[in-house]
């Protein structure tokens, strides 16, 4: 499969400049035959803390009827991000389109980060989405969701591609590269982190995107900018090295749940 991690400067809250960009990028990934097109969390906005004004209801969303356009003339799977804001409740999203502009994914952020405010405005979700692009499993996290592990190890179960979407400062860069790697490792599946760059919302942004290997290669590292950064991933390296190296076998969770239990109960 080839992917191409679609690290972009959108801004703060200007979705038509950043429907311009996005529309260039994935016109651009036609071109270069990518499969797959991964977008930052809340792709055209920024990570708003304004849902209000900028979070969208999903039976009449012009983000979402955008991008299956997109999808559609491109002929290109796109994974992006989008507020979402209906009955007074916002909750954070991460959405896959196959190429013909189908839903296939809609995951609403179980975790939003409260240091920064985000649990403040969003509601989290309470599932995870799992689906299939053109073939391979695959299954959206966003951002903070980074720094849990538990719900990567469920999810890996089936899936072999993990996109974590994020809007994730210059200043925990280090964590962020840190923890895509040790999420792919751990869980023996390609965990392809795209993230922001530039300036918004008063915080910056140095990007970071990353392609990682379950052996925990990086496959591909861009700092900052806007543009596609095309990897091709063959899901074969995944199965062989779960069979050679079989870390999944190994694990107890019927007993983790247990003794999260017997510990909970001695607070």
């Amino acid at each position: 499969m080839r992917i191409a991690l679609g690290q972009i400067d959108m801004g703060f809250e200007e979705k038509e400049k950043t429907m311009t960009l996005c529309s260039r990028l994935l016109a651009e990934a036609k071109e270069k035959q990518v499969d797959f097109v991964i977008f930052p969390e809340m792709t055209l906005t920024g990570f708003t803390l304004n849902p209000e004004t900028y979070g969208e209801d999903r039976k009449n969303s012009p983000s979402m009827a955008f991008f299956r356009e997109e999808a559609k003339k491109n002929h290109v799977a796109i994974c992006y991000g989008l507020p979402v804001y209906e009955n007074g409740v916002a909750t954070n999203h991460c959405i896959i389109l196959d190429e013909n502009g189908n839903q296939l994914a809609d995951y609403a952020k179980i975790h939003p980060f409260s240091f920064g405010a985000e649990a403040k405005h969003y509601t989290g979700g309470n599932a995870l989405q799992l689906c299939e692009v053109k073939g391979v499993p695959v299954a959206p996290l966003i951002c903070y969701d980074l720094r849990f592990p538990e719900i990567f190890q469920i999810v890996s179960e089936q899936a072999k591609v993990i996109p974590v979407i994020a809007s994730w400062p210059t200043a925990r860069r280090e964590h962020w590269m840190t923890l895509l790697k040790a999420r792919a490792i751990e869980n023996q599946c390609f965990i392809l982190g795209v993230n922001r760059s530039g300036e918004g919302g008063g915080l910056s942004y140095i990007g970071d995107s990353m392609a990682v290997s379950p052996t925990g290669e990086v496959l591909a590292h861009v700092e900052g900018g806007n543009g596609l950064t095309i990897v091709d991933i063959d899901l074969s390296e995944a199965d062989a090295y779960r069979n050679s190296f079989p870390v999944k076998a190994d694990r107890k969770p019927v007993l983790y749940h247990a003794l999260w239990e017997e510990s909970s109960k001695q607070k």
